[in-house]
């Protein structure tokens, strides 16, 4: 399963704060939650540093993201429990975090304004009502708003003091991803386009022959096709056609031209009504810039790293020795620690949103019941997601270490480690040509043609008109006459389904097709309980990319799948020196046992009384918990769009 680094589901998580960059909809389907968590008033559920949060917040949290909603029962109920609590304990630090920032109330009305000119509520009486079935009062949505400026101006004011990159960061970001700072291909050529298959067909074959390829484009091609310059792809400079990159052709034609990686001539190629040969003077592989005119693209990537690192640290800093005090039983939760690494407890709440958040995740709720979807997550997608945030965790302390000028998240540093330990791995002539060997399918094009299918009910009178029709006049109206019902197949491709498999052989797969016209005529098929004769043209055989056309795209593949493997063993090795302590195991069979117990038991009928005696229910939330210091960091904002709230007024 494809899990997100730490720090973008952080971030995006965060960003949901972010006015500026969100699109309100007062719709019900918004986000799957409300637009920044409405204080509502209600039952108290639970206290952050002595900040209220409702249960009516924490239902709204639930039942507005279709992923929390899945189930009320099992293990993975109680994972979405912890996770929604952990999540509003974030965003009231959060809130809390920006109440100092300065927000005017002319900063709040305009946003207002622009919000409701792009919902189109510029109506009084409309934007009460949208405002209404959203749980919000137009003071109290004007708050959320004060409270998300507050934070895009803290994260702001967070993102610009970080110093720029040093030059000694950029250069080893720039040494450690190469593929970043990679030109694309290009080739120096030229083309030939003209309206009408058969004139490109001649051309192709005087091209091949040997005649003057530019003069065939300047006598042939029309004024938009580069005629003034010989069908030049790029504009002459200094005598020579400048390089460009396969975008400069149309979809059909740059894959074939850019394939003649030792130069060559295209066969004709249709596109857009149009018909194209494309001679390759030049191939020009994909190369690494040099430092130089890299420099400036590393060093702002870097900044950004360092960026992404202020925010993740500010809000390790709010969430550091919180105190949460549960006022409901039903809302409290366990949130253990799940591993230590570097001197680092790593609560269970970081895996939780890892999960939540992955998309793979939601797909299998919807494919398999949640206790069996709890148990592949415990076996397979947590254990993975443990072993990334031990990665995390212990990056920066590993990276000083070894001495390395790597900046950023948990996670980009972790990146960053992987790729140093991968930096010197080549891939050789023999790793490719083992690669294509075995993955040659990747390379091949399918036959195709097009089919029309004649179905007779008579078996002689299928063989009768196969072998007396030559392929002139229509073959539907022979068919036809010779009593089959035709059925037009139009384009096919061998083994796409469009065929019966004993069909498809009959077109691709036999030798013994007979020329009819301007197509052929396949062999009688049986086919159920009718005889059936299909007539094929533009028939294309099967072809097979030569290894020469397909080898820099080999390369990067075999070299990007060398580097992660080699890169995580390297960050492997150096995570186990740390001897970090994992007790996800641990964590998770005591949950197992916890939910079991709490689980209410089925109903027992009273002796001789017919009827039965309810069965007591234990809260899977254990008992009433006094204050007690969070455990580890919370690391989770879920994707039901709720965010921060806050009862402080805009600055007048």
């Amino acid at each position: 399963m494809k899990r997100k680094p730490l720090v973008n589901g952080l971030l995006i998580v965060l960003a949901v704060l972010l006015v500026a960059g969100m699109a309100y909809q007062f719709t019900p389907a918004l986000q799957g939650g409300s637009l920044f968590g409405q204080k509502e008033q209600g039952i108290p559920a639970l206290t952050v540093n002595g900040q209220t949060v409702t249960v009516a917040e924490l239902d709204a949290v639930k039942t507005n993201n279709p992923v929390l909603a899945s189930t009320d029962t099992g293990v993975l109920a109680d994972d979405f429990k912890t996770y929604i609590v952990q999540s509003k304990v974030r965003e009231t630090l959060i809130t809390e975090g920006v109440k100092d920032v300065r927000v005017s109330r002319d900063d709040v009305n305009a946003e207002v304004k622009k919000i409701r000119e792009s919902n189109q509520l510029t109506d009084n009486a409309a934007w009460t009502n949208a405002l209404q079935s959203r749980g919000f009062t137009d003071s109290s949505f004007r708050e959320q708003v004060r409270t998300s400026l507050a934070y895009q101006r803290k994260t702001d004011e967070l993102k610009k003091a970080v110093p720029a990159a040093t030059d000694a960061e950029a250069k080893l970001y720039y040494d450690l991803n190469p593929q970043a700072f990679q030109s694309d291909a290009r080739i120096v050529g030229r083309q030939i386009v003209v309206s009408d298959k058969a004139k490109a067909t001649a051309l192709l074959a005087q091209a091949k022959g040997g005649a003057d390829f530019a003069k065939l484009a300047s006598d042939n091609n029309a004024a938009g096709d580069f005629k003034d310059r010989g069908g030049a792809l790029g504009p002459i400079e200094n005598g020579a056609p400048r390089p460009v990159a396969q975008v400069a052709l149309p979809t059909e034609v740059g894959p074939a031209a850019f394939a003649l990686t030792q130069g060559g001539v295209t066969d004709v190629i249709a596109s857009g009504g149009k018909f194209y040969i494309v001679k390759v003077e030049k191939y020009l592989a994909p190369a690494v810039k040099p430092y130089a005119e890299a420099k400036a693209d590393a060093t702002t990537a870097v900044t950004e790293q360092k960026k992404n690192a202020a925010v993740e640290t500010w809000i390790a800093g709010l969430e550091k020795d919180v105190k949460i005090e549960y006022k409901d039983p039903n809302w409290k939760v366990e949130n253990p620690t799940v591993a230590t690494v570097a001197g680092q407890n790593i609560p269970y709440s970081d895996v939780l949103e890892q999960v939540v958040n992955n998309q793979q995740f939601g797909q299998l709720l919807q494919q398999v019941p949640a206790d069996q979807a709890a148990q592949l997550v415990n076996g397979i997608l947590k254990p993975q997601v443990m072993q990334q945030l031990i990665q995390g965790y212990a990056a920066a302390d590993i990276a000083r270490k070894l001495k390395l000028d790597l900046v950023g998240s948990r996670q980009e540093i972790a990146a960053g480690l992987a790729a140093y330990g991968a930096r010197d791995v080549k891939v050789s002539d023999a790793d490719i040509q083992a690669f294509y060997d075995q993955n040659k399918t990747q390379f091949q094009t399918p036959a195709g043609g097009t089919v029309a299918e004649a179905s007779f009910k008579d078996q002689a009178k299928a063989a009768a008109f196969r072998s007396s029709w030559n392929g002139s006049g229509s073959f539907t109206a022979a068919a036809t006459k010779a009593g089959g019902t035709v059925s037009e197949q139009g384009a096919v491709t061998a083994g796409d389904g469009k065929l019966a498999e004993d069909l498809n052989a009959a077109v691709f797969t036999a030798r013994n097709l007979r020329t009819a016209g301007e197509g052929s005529l396949t062999d009688v098929v049986k086919s159920g309980e009718r005889f059936a004769v299909l007539y094929v043209t533009d028939l294309k055989a099967a072809t097979t990319q030569p290894l020469s056309a397909v080898r820099s795209q080999i390369e990067t593949q075999v070299l990007s799948s060398k580097k992660q493997e080699q890169g995580q063993t390297f960050l492997t090795q150096q995570v186990a020196a740390l001897k970090p302590v994992d007790k996800l195991k641990t964590v998770l069979e005591a949950q197992q046992k916890r939910v079991a117990a709490a689980t209410p038991k089925p109903t027992t009928p009273a002796t001789g009384s017919g009827t039965a005696t309810p069965g007591s229910t234990t809260p899977a939330t254990g008992t009433p918990a006094t204050e007690t210091p969070s455990t580890g960091t919370p690391a989770t904002t879920p994707d039901s769009g709720s965010t921060p709230a806050t009862d402080a007024p805009a600055d007048k």
